[in-house]
């Protein structure tokens, strides 16, 4: 019987799947419930999905809350209504007339901390109620517009057809950066319209798609063998926070909860991955001299 597995798996999440469905089926390959994901995915998207499993539930919050990866393919001269090609098509413009350097220049504009707004099909919540529930409850939904880093936009393969231009996109951002938003605000720049036709996550953090598990691969594992391939709590939290390296007397009082002084040589105002012999104890930070415990993980 395996004994409750912790750690945390990549998966390359495949189309046509919402990432809900993807921890179902994790749940059934390792015949537990408490399994989680960071980042959600749209259904139609596809790549790194970060699934936590155990306690190890806790760390997702901290694990991909820094800049993501995508590649896109961005459809000019077509808007929809969800801003992908889930929706229905509102307008249509020819891009016949578009130059190679007015879609450079187009897409170059995103790059840079900006105001978006996200697509009134997202999961940002209004009043407690996601947008895109809203949406599709009848409701008209106007977002707020929130501030984004969008750090680097190279364009790949260009595909021009009779009356619409694909363009391929490398995105580098921050988290809460919308590639939707990106497709539909290009196209109302050039004055054609936009929309998304297909997005991948290339990374999520410190998380890559090289390393992620084929989801249909990794089903085929006994929930042994699929446990032996989890990354590992310490590990992972290596990768995105600090670390301090804590010394026997002072992991028993952090496995007892004890207040204790910061156990660092330097005080951190940030979330510090508390680790002992390769085994993380904890998540703190530094409030006054004196260790601040964000979440705590038991031994065994």
């Amino acid at each position: 019987m395996l004994n409750s597995p912790i750690g945390v798996v990549v998966i390359d999440k495949p189309a046509g799947m919402s990432s809900h469905a993807v921890v179902s089926r994790a749940r059934r390959t390792l015949g537990m419930k408490k399994i989680g994901h960071a980042g959600t995915l749209d259904p139609d998207a596809t790549g790194v999905l970060v699934l936590g499993v155990g306690q190890a539930t806790r760390l997702l919050g901290y694990l991909t809350r820094d800049d993501k990866g995508y590649v896109a393919t961005v459809r000019l001269g077509q808007s929809t209504d969800t801003d992908d090609a889930q929706g229905n098509q509102t307008a249509a413009e020819s891009t016949a007339s578009l130059t190679q350097a007015q879609i450079e220049a187009a897409f170059a504009s995103n790059v840079g901390t900006i105001n978006q707004v996200p697509s009134s099909v997202s999961a940002v919540k209004v009043d407690g109620k996601r947008a895109y529930a809203r949406v599709r409850a009848g409701e008209q939904v106007e977002l707020e517009p929130r501030t984004v880093t969008i750090h680097e936009l190279r364009l790949g393969q260009v595909t021009r057809g009779s009356d619409t231009v694909d363009v391929e996109i490398h995105v580098r951002c921050s988290a809460g950066t919308y590639i939707r938003a990106i497709a539909r605000d290009t196209g109302a720049l050039l004055g054609v319209g936009g929309h998304l036709t297909s997005l991948c996550r290339t990374t999520s953090g410190a998380f890559t798609l090289a390393e992620a598990q084929s989801l249909s691969e990794w089903e085929k594992l006994t929930p042994v063998e699929a446990a032996k391939l989890l990354m590992s709590p310490a590990e992972a939290a290596s990768r995105s926070l600090p670390v301090c390296q804590i010394d026997s007397d002072t992991a028993l009082a952090i496995s007892h909860g004890t207040r204790i002084p910061w156990p660092g040589d330097t005080l951190s105002a940030t979330a510090t991955a508390l680790v002992h012999n390769q085994r993380l104890l904890a998540i703190g930070e530094s409030i006054e001299g004196r260790l601040h415990y964000c979440a705590v993980f038991p031994s065994g």
